[in-house]
């Protein structure tokens, strides 16, 4: 995106980052504190002055209209490399890769509650749910920069942008206020791949199907194409159908109002995309994940034993095969128990991971203290976890 704009590539990470971390429970937005690591070609021909607007527009515009401070950050002004080559008639050729200019954002917050932390993953267990489109876009589906684009050997001409810091401030008061109620069962952020890959992804986690309806959405078929793979800023949420309508009644008073209900979850393996009843795509949640994990699989197999990658990937085959996982164990020794996570810290950019952990820790923000009896008890340290983009 920073080919096309990158003031707005600039703003779309920091953005981005922000609404990644909305999924953990966070007192405010200006408790996000932000790394911000630029990468440029410097004195390569437009490069000086893209990066001059990338820092402007983050540094002097929106992280003070968002009230974000931006304590720590590095930079690679060196992303040029040139050589000569001997072609196949022996003459020598100058070669040379030049990067196109980048923002790393990593955020960081502390968190209030680490065990209402939302995931992407369908909640089957809730009978009637919905699956709501926080649309920050408002309907424009810029489609310049996006994985769509790059697939067909395009760049584009105007790519997505956060066109109102008070939007996203909006977004996330929002989120939080909801999840703070426990009216949300999962949350998705809207950005690689746009809303399409969003919502499988979601349904990848659960092993659902899905119903996706564009009707409020777009109006004629071919508008469908950008809608789904457009990379505006937003999110998917899911809710019982029977906190939708006041869900919907809170964006639309924090002024946001381009949000809808966009899917259903389907307890089959079926995924559906209609508008106005018409079928766009049929197919299932099986097939699409496949084709969705086949690149992944393709370089593991070039890389890795190609065996072992197969096997991982024919593991999609068996819907009963939960793929890798983790189990807790809270026990401690005899006769003491651990106390369950309490406030710890979250950090945020292009998809949450967990944090650091210390040494003698078990990831879970707590370390083990020696009794003088048998077993141990567990004290709290401040810990983090975050996302980077």
């Amino acid at each position: 995106m920073a080919l096309i704009d990158p003031a707005a590539s600039a703003r779309l990470a920091v953005a981005e980052a922000i609404t990644n971390l909305a999924a953990a429970p966070i007192d405010k937005l200006s408790d996000i504190k932000l790394s911000a690591n630029w990468m440029s070609a410097a004195d390569h021909p437009g490069e000086n002055q893209a990066l001059y607007d990338a820092v402007h527009a983050v540094g002097m515009e929106l992280c003070p209209a968002l009230g974000i401070a931006v304590p720590v950050g590095k930079d690679s002004m060196s992303m040029r490399t040139a050589w000569q080559e001997e072609n196949a008639k022996g003459e020598v050729e100058e070669k040379s890769v030049t990067s196109p200019l980048s923002l790393v954002i990593t955020g960081f917050a502390p968190v209030t509650d680490a065990m209402r932390t939302l995931t992407p993953q369908i909640n089957l267990e809730q009978d009637e749910s919905d699956l709501i489109l926080i649309d920050l876009g408002e309907g424009q589906n810029r489609l310049g920069g996006s994985a769509l684009a790059q697939v067909y050997g395009q760049v584009g001409d105007e790519s997505p942008d956060l066109d109102d810091p008070e939007d996203l401030k909006a977004f996330f008061a929002v989120i939080q206020g909801l999840n703070a109620e426990g009216k949300l069962l999962a949350y998705h952020d809207r950005s690689d791949g746009g809303l399409l890959v969003t919502l499988l992804e979601m349904a990848f986690a659960a092993h659902a199907g899905l119903e996706i309806k564009l009707d409020w959405l777009v109006d004629e078929p071919v508008e469908a194409f950008n809608a789904l793979f457009a990379e505006e800023l937003g999110a998917v949420i899911q809710v019982s159908r029977e906190h939708t309508e006041e869900v919907l009644a809170q964006f639309a008073a924090a002024g946001l109002e381009t949000c809808g209900v966009i899917a259903r979850p389907r307890y089959d393996d079926q995924v559906r995309v209609t508008l106005f009843e018409e079928p766009l795509l049929e197919t299932t949640r099986l097939r699409a994940q496949r084709t969705w994990t086949e690149t992944s699989y393709r370089l593991q197999a070039l890389r890795d034993n190609p065996e072992c990658a197969k096997s991982e990937f024919d593991g999609l085959l068996d819907d009963r095969d939960p793929g890798l996982s983790a189990t807790a164990h809270l026990r401690g020794g005899r006769g003491h128990r651990r106390p369950l996570p309490q406030p710890g810290a979250a950090r945020g950019g292009g998809a949450a991971r967990a944090g650091g952990q210390r040494p003698g820790g078990d990831g879970l923000g707590l370390r083990p203290r020696r009794l003088r009896g048998r077993g141990c008890a567990y004290e709290r340290y401040p810990g983090g976890a975050g996302v980077a983009g």
